[in-house]
């Protein structure tokens, strides 16, 4: 569906990662773990995960955008975005769209991985879960370069302490001391941690080859079962 969208705000999270919230001109209903395109032009549309919970969004639509200098995909988006929100014009999206949403009548575990700004898919999918007070076990793990990019750390760590059946792991390359999460890969954390994904449901969002790597390792290593691993990079793999 294509709908043009208020920009409400742009701002930081971390460096060169910044929040954006659009309220859309009509409501648009999705699912946890679903993603929206950002319209730049009429054979351009970017993908970005959709970080809000679609059942307390209230009309309002949350991106987190990595948008690096090495990154002008991104960072022309969020161009877009400063630009439409000082100027009060509207933008255009296209939502909702990927089949990587949460399989709300499965009784499997929940194993959420991210890699950087893929938390704010796996963020929706919590927030969702949450909201909906499910019971089932769930282990978010976050894997960042270093500590300044796991940019909810203080957040989901509140979560965790709030819900007894909520773990959250994160895991960074470049520890500091006095760092107490895991150090390394976060695929690796989750094997580390996991002596079989069997009756796990596994969501994973990040880059492209993190996903296709998770795939093939959990179900030759670890038992997990194929038709459980969501990941809208399948889609293009």
């Amino acid at each position: 569906m294509i709908v043009r969208s208020k920009v409400t705000s742009v701002e930081p999270l971390a460096c060169n990662t910044f929040r954006v919230l659009l309220h859309p001109e009509m409501n648009i209903n999705f699912c946890a773990g679903q993603y929206l395109m950002v319209v730049m032009g009429e054979d351009d549309k970017r993908p970005f995960s959709i970080a809000s919970s679609p059942c307390r969004h209230n009309g309002e639509l949350e991106l987190h955008i990595g948008a690096a200098e090495h990154n002008p995909y991104a960072q022309q988006v969020v161009e877009l975005m400063t630009s439409a929100l000082a100027s009060g014009e509207s933008i255009t999206i296209d939502a909702p769209h990927g089949e990587a949403w949460i399989r709300e009548e499965s009784d499997n575990e929940l194993l959420l991985i991210a890699g950087g700004t893929g938390f704010s898919y796996v963020r929706s999918i919590l927030d969702h879960c949450i909201s909906q007070k499910v019971t089932r076990p769930i282990s978010l793990y976050w894997g960042g370069r270093d500590e300044s990019q796991l940019y909810a750390k203080a957040e989901l760590e509140l979560i965790a302490a709030q819900n007894d059946n909520v773990r959250f792991i994160p895991v960074i390359e470049q520890s500091k001391p006095g760092w107490t999460g895991a150090i390394g890969n976060v695929l690796q954390a989750v094997s580390n941690d996991f002596a079989t994904l069997e009756n796990q449901d596994i969501y994973i969002a990040g880059r492209f080859e993190m996903a296709g790597a998770a795939r093939e390792q959990f179900t030759a290593d670890k038992q997990a079962k194929r038709e459980n691993i969501y990941a809208d990079a399948y889609a293009f793999m």
